[in-house]
């Protein structure tokens, strides 16, 4: 089932972003997409069975969105736990805040997390920069959990590039890596003593330590159908590695996600 309570946190954290950029973008001949984005994805991290989620999306355009100051043009949508604004963008460097929700975990989810209690998720905020040269683009961002249960922090890395499949089809292709910190790993792949103790599959004590969590492949795509409507597809494969691949709590290190999404155009 759709997530509808990551849908409410979703419109939230989109909303100062949107009110942010509407009194300088009403000058430049505002219009909005509007839309929801429906994703495919492991129960958690390291989990072999999935679930859906869903959440809104809502992007301003204007005449000027073919240049870098425009407000629309400056989100980037790098996933629900990471909705980057470029605050300042010059000769192909970029820098901003980001800012997102995390998931959090049901001791529910998998046989192997009977006993272990649950992870509240909560909002996410950070920063990154961004450098574009010769159609690469190599990017680091860093975010910290603010609401919830306390989860650490996470360093990801990335570059990306832009691949040109049929004329009005781009496509682009992204490989990163994620560096969690020790709360992170303790939190989502750790067994403390007592949660050994009260573990329904028995699972022993295991301390991770901070270090890489995963190496990242993506693909993703803006389609336009016609001149309103736009439909948007990815997919993710993430290969766990590390202490986080030594865990006792996963069933898999393959984790694969995919999304689907369509948005419609108001105004010119």
């Amino acid at each position: 089932m759709l997530s509808f309570k990551r849908i409410a946190i979703s419109a939230g954290l989109l909303a100062p972003l949107i009110l942010a950029g509407t009194q300088n973008a009403q000058s430049e001949g505002l219009s909005f997409s509007f839309g929801g984005i429906a994703v495919i994805a492991p129960k958690y991290e390291g989990s072999k069975s999935y679930k859906a989620v869903g959440f809104p999306i809502v992007i301003p355009h204007s005449a000027s969105d073919a240049e870098t100051s425009s407000f629309g043009s400056r989100i980037r949508f790098k996933g629900i736990d990471d909705i980057r604004l470029n605050l300042l963008g010059v000769d192909g460097f970029e820098v901003g805040p980001v800012a997102g929700y995390r998931g959090g975990r049901k001791q529910s989810d998998g046989t192997l997390l009977g006993g272990l209690g649950d992870v509240d998720g909560g909002l996410v905020l950070g920063a990154y920069g961004a450098y574009t040269t010769n159609g690469f683009t190599f990017d680091a961002s860093y975010a910290d959990q603010l609401t919830g249960d306390n989860t650490g922090s996470q360093l990801k890395l990335g570059a990306s590039t832009i691949i040109a499949v049929t004329q009005g089809v781009d496509v682009k292709a992204g490989i990163g890596a994620t560096y969690s910190s020790n709360k992170y790993m303790d939190t989502f792949f750790g067994v403390s003593s007592a949660q050994s103790l009260a573990s329904t599959a028995s699972l022993a004590a295991y301390d991770p330590g901070a270090g890489f969590k995963d190496v990242n492949f993506s693909l993703s795509s803006d389609i336009a159908l016609t001149p309103k409507w736009t439909m948007k597809l990815g997919g993710k494969y993430s290969r766990l590695i590390g202490d986080a691949a030594d865990s006792p709590v996963i069933e898999t290190k393959n984790q694969l996600s995919g999304s689907f999404g369509l948005l419609y155009k108001f105004g010119d």
